[in-house]
């Protein structure tokens, strides 16, 4: 009797651990369709009645066979993020996608999805791609991919993807495991923070001059999500 218990015991500690780990929370029904009229504030989005539920709480003619422009940002990517915010539906699935185009020598910069596992296909094109695994190794992990490839890039890990060919362009498609991945670009988020944050802090952190902080802050560092 008391093995049988502590066998019950180790099994629910082992779903309650799961649960606690899962990027987002798991659907206890059918949907749960987002209300974006809602004032309450919760962890994601209050539930629209389900009487109200169309059709089109779960469709975006989002166009994601169509080129996108790659010129309206400098590191020469177009990253098209489909996530709840888009789609009402999505909300509480713990699922999202992004078409992302490159133009030659265009980049996906080093970034982070603080609430994703990231699995990235190319559709098109030629991209090099990584990310480095957190403190102390640092190790980096990269790999050329071909039309057809597919990689991962582990939650909250640095990664990039980058289009050596500097005559054709690249196209990938990104299936993300939140409703809501968010993305930190390390460079924009670091030089481009408003507020800026101290040159002292900065120098001593990059081991650099304060001037070489200063000249990066002064870039204009767009985003490249649309």
């Amino acid at each position: 009797m008391a093995s049988s218990s502590y066998f019950l015991l180790v099994a629910l500690f082992a779903l309650a651990s799961w649960q606690a780990i899962a990027s987002d929370p798991s659907p206890l029904q059918d949907f749960c369709v987002a209300d974006n009229s809602s004032r309450v504030l919760v962890n994601g989005f209050v539930c629209k009645n389900p009487m109200d539920v169309k059709a089109e709480d779960f469709f975006l003619a989002a166009k994601l066979d169509m080129p996108r422009d790659t010129k309206v940002s400098k590191v020469g990517s177009n990253v098209t993020l489909i996530n709840v915010m888009r789609i009402p539906g999505l909300n509480t699935l713990g699922i999202s996608l992004a078409r992302i185009d490159y133009a030659p020598l265009g980049e996906n910069p080093p970034h982070t999805h603080p609430r994703a596992t990231e699995i990235l296909t190319v559709l098109e094109g030629t991209l090099y791609v990584g990310f480095v695994t957190s403190n102390p190794e640092n190790k980096f992990l990269s790999k050329v991919l071909n039309k057809g490839d597919v990689f991962v890039f582990p939650e909250g890990l640095i990664h990039f993807q980058f289009n050596p060919n500097p005559y054709k362009p690249a196209v990938a498609i990104a299936a993300l495991s939140s409703q809501n991945p968010g993305a930190i670009t390390i460079a924009n988020t670091v030089f481009g923070s408003k507020p800026a944050i101290s040159d002292d802090v900065l120098a001593k952190a990059f081991q650099v001059e304060k001037k070489t902080v200063d000249w990066l802050q002064a870039q204009f560092w767009a985003d490249n999500q649309n």
